[in-house]
């Protein structure tokens, strides 16, 4: 009886410890040269974009998410997109109020978590108040590839700067460039490690406690 409940425990722990992925994994690499220039240029729309991001407890257990708000622009040659540069203002990050509970916060809210990731204990606004991504390589996603962006049909890659550290992540997208429009659609995860956000020294309990994986959903939508 002892060892069949040791068992039934193991097994309820692996099954908290897994999460259901609704996002594609990244490759991730070192920086690479930027994609130049060619062809017409295409505003982001950031009245119609939304980049959401969602970050979890060790498990996938309590997961925070919510928006920030995001500029930039693309460049468009023969209906694709040759280059592009995407700005996240970490000043406007704002976690979603049904995210957190103060009930089983402490007391704590939303507005609390806002102020705290964007301290120095995480992004440090005050020193760096943005994300930049900026397209290395856009390549047609190879036939049979899976992805969790139903319809996706490129292959982007870029340089990812969070804070001072640059990392290139590969990632599928479905892109749809239209006459005067471009829709720009992903979902991918990235580990928070590779940029060096952690909360605490090395080792820190209080970092321990939170998964190292972060999903980002960016739905972009730009005109010329």
């Amino acid at each position: 009886m002892k060892k069949i409940s040791i068992l039934a425990l193991s097994v309820a722990l692996v099954a908290v410890s897994c999460k259901e992925s609704k996002t594609d994994n990244v490759t991730a690499t070192t920086e690479q040269a930027v994609a130049e220039h060619a062809g017409e240029i295409f505003t982001i729309n950031t009245d119609s974009s939304t980049v959401n991001w969602t970050a979890y407890h060790k498990g996938g257990l309590n997961p925070r998410f919510g928006t920030t708000k995001t500029t930039g622009t693309f460049s468009v040659e023969n209906g694709n997109i040759t280059s592009g540069s995407l700005i996240s203002d970490i000043n406007t990050l704002t976690t979603d109020p049904t995210a957190v509970d103060p009930k089983l916060s402490e007391g704590k809210t939303a507005a609390d978590l806002d102020t705290h990731l964007k301290s120095a204990d995480f992004f440090d606004v005050a020193k760096y108040p943005s994300v930049k991504f900026d397209i290395t390589k856009v390549e047609d996603l190879p036939a049979g590839t899976e992805s969790k962006v139903e319809g996706a049909n490129k292959k982007i890659s870029g340089n990812l700067t969070i804070k001072d550290k640059t990392v290139n992540v590969t990632f599928p997208a479905k892109v749809e460039v239209t006459d005067g429009k471009i829709n720009f659609v992903s979902k991918f995860t990235i580990n928070r490690q590779d940029w060096g956000l952690a909360y605490g020294a090395e080792g820190d309990p209080k970092d321990w406690m939170i998964s190292q994986e972060v999903d980002l959903e960016l739905n972009i939508v730009a005109d010329k």
